[in-house]
């Protein structure tokens, strides 16, 4: 009997006498597993081990078939050890970077990563190329969920940043380690880019990189796609809600990446028993960072029972409201759909979040151009559920959850099913002329460049002009003369 394997080596510890069952040592075991890892998959149609007979296939792949790559990346922030790394397929071509054609890792602090023999970005965990591939592939997973949600109807729609047009199709580029010792990390128009910062905590001296985490890069790159869509919404002249709801879009982009990734659903079921308001990693927003802070519930909390009167001005309470209504309509919608006995929890989940994800961005996409109120977006919510033909559950919830945090009123009791006619009017409305208090905000809602800045520096220098002009310095000549009489008076 030959007991040597498919490589023509006889395995250590194998039987040499006839008719013996090789045994196998554990090494060899492992070293035989680690030799198939690195294995060129064949061309579909070709012999495998063991087979007589390719497969009939009657053309080969096509090419568009062919073209993509996996990456290893943390699934949810660094501190959610039972998810940790796992890899990810990025259904595109990505190149050397890594880059596509929309995302660009840009960062000069890290030597650009090339893809494997096999096409892949598989790296090293805890390294500055393992950061700069977890990066890249958070920002690309959102801009295709989002593609992909308003894309549903069958027509592809690729979602622009604010810059692009028909002349102008740069990519975002980002920073994995763009900011170094900053406590943060933004989306600057401007610049076109998403940074993030990495600090050292004073909670145990560990230092955390705000790349890594899940949570941060998708808020990020949600500011980003919400800007692409809403380019007025960013500015700081805008009230109130409207920061708040730009704040949201990012807690909730978080929490919808996840949602959109089985893996993460069935995690969530586990972890709660599908109760979606017990603790569960899916609302705690950015759990490492919270820790260096000093909090165990990340920075902020979706499952929260903020009211419109509690939160006032600031922007970062004002998103909590509106995070935490979407968030309960995701635990209600979930419970009405849900069927232990009939389908897996988890792909309820996955299914209820898939839904909620496109109606919040379409309700987004409905409301007014300049300054929307929550409840320009609400009652968008509510049309466009009826006509996705959705049961009343739906409205009832979307309308009770915001109604009881101040968002609308209700023009009859809770308890009684929303009728479909009716559009809500604001409970709570901003006051004319207030201003966005965004101190707490994220790096984004803080940079100068969406506060007008230039507007005060043209305004100082208008009024330098008109002093010039009510006191004769009229151009460059009259104020070189004026200089050389003076001069010749003193002499």
């Amino acid at each position: 009997m030959d007991t040597r394997d498919g490589d023509g080596q006889r395995p250590a510890g194998a039987a040499s006498a006839p008719g013996a069952v090789p045994v196998p040592t554990a090494a060899w075991r492992a070293h035989r597993k680690a030799a198939q890892l690195l294995e060129q998959p064949g061309r579909p149609g070709s012999l495998g081990p063991g087979q007589q007979h390719a497969p009939d296939i009657a053309s080969p792949v096509p090419l568009q078939f062919a073209f993509g790559a996996r990456v290893l990346m943390w699934k949810q922030d660094p501190s959610v050890s039972e998810i940790g790394t796992r890899k990810a397929f990025l259904p595109g071509v990505v190149l050397d970077g890594p880059r596509d054609a929309r995302i660009v890792s840009s960062d000069p602090a890290i030597a650009p990563v090339s893809p494997n023999a096999f096409g892949d970005f598989v790296t090293t965990a805890d390294t500055p190329q393992f950061d700069a591939v977890h990066a890249f592939a958070v920002v690309r997973q959102t801009l295709t969920m989002y593609q992909r949600a308003l894309s549903a109807a069958g027509d592809p729609m690729p979602l622009p940043w604010q810059w692009n047009s028909s002349v102008d199709t740069a990519p975002l580029q980002v920073f994995a380690y763009g900011l170094p010792n900053v406590m943060n990390a933004f989306y600057s128009r401007a610049q076109c880019c998403l940074k993030f910062g990495h600090f050292v905590s004073d909670q145990d001296g560990s230092r955390v990189y705000t790349c890594r985490s899940f949570d941060i890069v998708s808020h990020e790159t949600g500011h980003a796609v919400l800007d692409g869509l809403k380019p007025a919404w960013l500015d700081a002249d805008n009230p109130p809600q409207t920061g708040g709801l730009h704040e949201s879009f990012g807690d909730l982009t978080a929490i919808f990446l996840a949602l959109s990734q089985l893996d993460q659903c069935e995690a969530v079921i586990a972890q709660t028993k599908a109760r979606l308001h017990d603790k569960t990693f899916l609302a705690d927003i950015a759990e490492q960072f919270g820790l260096a802070l000093g909090t165990a519930t990340g920075l902020r909390n979706a499952d929260n029972d903020l009211t419109m009167s509690e939160a006032g001005s600031e922007v970062h309470a004002l998103s909590q409201v509106f995070t935490g209504a979407v968030y309960d309509i995701l635990a209600d919608c979930f419970a009405t759909e849900r069927d232990p006995l009939l389908r897996d929890d988890g792909l309820v989940l996955h299914e209820v979040g898939a839904y909620l994800r496109a109606l919040v961005l379409r309700a987004l996409v409905a409301a007014p151009e300049i300054a929307p109120a929550y409840a320009d977006v609400v009652n968008a919510m509510l049309r466009l559920s009826l006509e996705d033909g959705k049961p009343v559950a739906y409205r009832n919830s979307i309308r009770n959850r915001f109604a009881v945090r101040e968002v609308v009123t209700s023009p009859v009791p809770l308890s009684e099913d929303h009728a479909d006619a009716v559009v809500l009017a604001a409970h709570v409305k901003d006051a004319p002329g207030v201003q966005q208090d965004r101190r707490a905000c994220c790096g984004t809602m803080n940079l100068a460049e969406y506060y007008a800045i230039d507007s005060v520096l043209d305004g100082e220098m208008a009024a330098l002009a008109r002093w010039c002009a009510e006191h004769g310095r009229t151009g460059a000549t009259e104020m070189v003369s004026d200089a050389m009489i003076d001069t010749a008076a003193r002499r």
